[in-house]
């Protein structure tokens, strides 16, 4: 019970961006993490899952980047008019205009003065808010977009420069591998050498 706190203390220590993405390690001394050369493939394999966590990741902050991308025009739109029929005053004459009912269907309508509009919130749901309000949120929405937006594209560099960090450490790695396989084959050489040179 002890060791599994343990686990779950160092684990939690693990240091992160303010998103709770982990950052890569950063393999200065091969040693560290391989001790041997059995230790090669299953550290290359840990390597390489954390490459792919990494990416999967990336996929996912790219698409919702680009929802952001979509929703902020949509959400700048309807702000703005919210805020000219917030300016309208009760002896205004009625608007004239065409709306979208579907994506190739619009219709007329005359839109008198008024104190309240209608919102799609999503799921199928419209509500009915004064103005102010309607305007509140709509400000608080584009506002939480723009943060949510950046905080993306921060995590976005981030995971790129993880990704970057493990390749190396995968290249690094894999050199320790080689030089060390050439170490052992010159070993090899040398001692089948002294074996011929004793034999005669």
């Amino acid at each position: 019970m002890a060791s599994k706190d343990k686990e779950a203390a160092s684990s939690d220590a693990t240091p992160s961006n303010p998103r709770g993405i982990p950052y890569a390690p950063f393999v200065d001394k091969v040693e560290d993490y391989v001790s041997s050369r059995a230790d090669v493939e299953p550290t290359l394999r840990r390597f390489q899952e954390m490459i792919a966590k990494y990416q999967f990741m990336e996929q996912n902050l790219q698409r919702r980047v680009a929802g952001l991308k979509d929703k902020m025009p949509d959400i700048r739109k309807t702000l703005d008019t919210v805020r000219f029929l917030k300016l309208r005053t009760s002896d205004s004459d009625p608007i004239e205009t065409t709306f979208e009912l579907n994506d190739t269907l619009y219709a007329k309508a005359e839109i008198p003065p008024t104190d309240e509009v209608y919102l799609w919130l999503g799921a199928n749901v419209m509500l009915s808010y004064p103005i102010d309000e309607a305007e509140t949120l709509l400000e608080s929405k584009l506002q939480a977009a723009k943060q949510s937006l950046s905080n993306c594209e921060e995590d976005l560099d981030f995971l790129r420069e993880q990704i970057t960090t493990m390749e190396v450490a995968v290249a690094r790695v894999y050199n320790w591998d080689v030089v060390q396989k050439r170490k052992e084959k010159e070993e090899e050489e040398k001692g089948t050498g002294k074996n011929t040179e004793a034999a005669s």
